[in-house]
């Protein structure tokens, strides 16, 4: 049975927060929403991922607001997608009935209903009959803005008629339309019904935005949206050409990948949530619904993979329309990551009136990060140009010209310190992982211009390439550890490196490599479950420990897979599979107990998950 939450003492907090893992993912391209599986929407943002929160009790469980949504007795719950689909549903089992709770967000498909961002809970009986209740308690700007609400009157629609209640801040409002009776409490609403076998009720909440006409949401009019967004997700899905042996998991990571696209400018955010914690009551919180340049071309390699090449297109977009090349920018010509709209801007704050998840504060919004130099990210996004050049469209004259140009400041910045992947906050270094990727940089633009005759400096980037080579072979490889080092001359293990053979820029059976790939095993390895490095010796400038991560231990089975180690690496991706949560969404990190850590779910692990996917069964035969 899926923990329940209820009244905590007040010096203890795990009894008003559900596990990160007891949540479902729903969404319409601009925003998302988190359903627990008790059925309480402990996260939204609305317009859009990186807007203030309107429900945000994952982050403080009595500031926060929350819908809630559940049966009115005692009751197991089961939670689960529609299948083939990002809708949600959450089941109660009682001994006098079952019901079931519809969570879904409909996809625009009219222009004028694009900034409409409904989202329906429709509730069905069963089995039997039961009771009901549920609590709309939204607090806007991060719980910060106060609200004003008004009820109007309703309709005939529903068992015992419908209710309407308007929801009004300085900043925005919003429509909940149900078709039950609904009654104010202060300024929020409460509700108490009770179905019957075969009845539904539905509760419908809209921004109020004065593009948009307001109406109700009748029954008959919830069930034609139910439809057409199963038939939306089920005609994306269908683009689908992978029909390798783990099918479920690959789809439900392709879906969630989705879910993190931004419709209107194309970009992936990293994550739809703030904060969550890496470790509970530590630290290291982040803000990470943005467009990471990194994370957004990975995800583009996953979901090209897969044969989701209008994603790679749109993303493709998002670089040409929204992002500008920088002359003098603290991360050379890209910024590492940017606002869903392309923005530069994104300031880093802490709320302190809000007590973050088990009370693991600082609570942050916006990140820092963005003004560091990571010059991996060079290397992600021109290796994801070149695959959708291979095997989407080939690019066109002007996107050549940007990537020379970018090619062109790799050539001549490679060697500097930097941030690093894991964004340290302890100074700059020589990270190998960003050697590498500056390397696959230029090697991949070398390819495009030799493929399809492009003119380039070859010369030019041939030395570059080669000088990035020889620095990591020479002094990337530490004699002490027998493996390639966090840092140039360093002696601290980084699983990063784990991207080497998958980059092509050592072979899977390289003496080094296999010597490298044990060390990593022996060190830091637990059970399938991969650390990003021995965070007490690395100079990352954080403080407290972190779990494992999770995109680590998927490279950890491509990597041995690639080996020959086939077997050794089923078992690795299948014991990674058992960590998934109920619906089989992951967050950044694995605890040590298992639970997940961190913002959720993780686009950088579910793109990881069907590349591990997609070679192991190429592995295999």
């Amino acid at each position: 049975m899926p923990a329940v939450r209820g009244e905590a003492p007040a010096e203890g907090f795990a009894g008003r927060y559900l596990p990160i893992a007891e949540h479902g993912l729903i969404g319409d391209l601009r925003t998302v929403a988190l359903v627990g599986t008790d059925g309480t929407i402990d996260w939204y943002c609305s317009p859009r991922f990186d807007a203030p929160s309107v429900f945000g009790s994952i982050l403080d469980a009595r500031r926060g607001g929350a819908f809630e949504l559940t049966a009115d007795v005692p009751s197991t719950t089961r939670q689960f997608y529609f299948p083939d689909t990002n809708v949600l549903i959450t089941r109660f089992l009682a001994p006098d009935g079952v019901g079931e709770v519809q969570d879904f967000m409909p996809i625009p498909d009219d222009p004028r209903e694009a900034n409409r961002h409904r989202l329906i809970r429709r509730v069905v009986c069963v089995r039997g009959s039961l009771p009901f209740r549920a609590r709309v308690a939204p607090r806007f700007g991060y719980g910060t803005e106060p609200h004003t609400l008004r009820l109007e009157p309703g309709g005939p629609e529903g068992p015992g008629g419908y209710g309407q209640a308007v929801f009004e801040a300085p900043s925005m409002g919003m429509n909940l339309v149900a078709t039950v009776p609904l009654e104010a409490d202060g300024a929020d609403v409460r509700a108490r019904f009770k179905l019957r076998e075969g009845e539904t009720a539905v509760f419908a909440l809209d921004r109020i935005d004065a593009s948009v006409a307001p109406r109700g949401c009748p029954i008959t009019e919830a069930d034609e949206q139910f439809t057409a967004t199963v038939a939306y997700w089920r005609r994306w899905l269908a683009n689908s050409r992978y029909r390798g042996r783990w099918r479920e998991m690959v789809h439900r990571s392709a879906l969630t990948l989705k879910l993190l696209t931004y419709a209107p400018t194309g970009g992936i955010v990293a994550a739809p949530t703030s904060s969550l914690p890496e470790r509970i009551g530590g630290g290291r919180n982040w803000d990470y619904r943005y467009v990471w340049i990194r994370d957004a071309a990975f995800g583009v390699y996953a979901l090209l993979r897969l044969g989701f090449t209008e994603e790679a297109e749109a993303f493709m977009g998002f670089l040409s329309e929204h992002v500008t090349l920088c002359d003098e920018g603290p991360s050379g010509p890209l910024q590492i990551m940017y606002r869903i709209d392309g923005s530069r801007e994104i300031p880093e704050q802490e709320l302190d009136h809000l007590e973050g998840y088990q009370g693991s504060a600082p609570v942050r919004v916006g990140n820092a990060a963005a003004g560091q130099l990571q010059l991996d990210i060079y290397g992600a996004l021109i290796d994801s140009i070149y695959l959708y050049d291979k095997w989407g469209q080939p690019i066109s004259s002007d996107r050549w010209d940007e990537l020379c140009v970018l090619v062109d400041w790799v050539c001549d910045h490679w060697d500097q310190p930097d941030e690093g992947v894991w964004e340290t906050r302890g100074g700059r270094h020589d990270f190998v992982y960003s050697r590498l990727m500056c390397w696959v940089a230029i090697e991949r633009a070398m390819r495009m211009a030799a493929h399809r005759g492009l003119p380039a400096d070859i010369p030019r980037w041939r030395r570059a390439r080669d000088q990035i080579y020889r620095q990591i072979m020479r002094r990337g490889w530490s004699p002490r550890l027998r493996a390639f080092a966090q840092y140039l001359d360093g002696d601290v293990l980084d699983a990063s490196v784990l991207m080497m053979p998958l980059a092509k820029f050592v072979s899977p059976t390289d003496p080094k490599w296999l010597s490298t790939l044990e060390a990593l095993g022996r060190v830091l390895v637990s059970d399938s479950l991969v650390y990003r490095y021995d965070s007490q010796a690395s100079p990352d400038g954080l403080t407290g420990t972190e779990g494992t991560f999770s995109i680590c231990s998927f490279w950890y089975v491509e990597a041995l897979a690639r080996a020959g180690h086939v077997d050794e690496a089923r078992l690795a991706f299948e014991k990674m599979l058992t960590y998934a949560n109920h619906v089989g969404l992951y967050a950044e990190e694995i605890g040590h107990t298992g639970e997940q850590l961190g913002n959720f779910p993780q686009a950088f692990t579910h793109l990881a998950l069907i590349s591990a996917a997609f070679n192991l069964d190429q592995a295999l035969g």
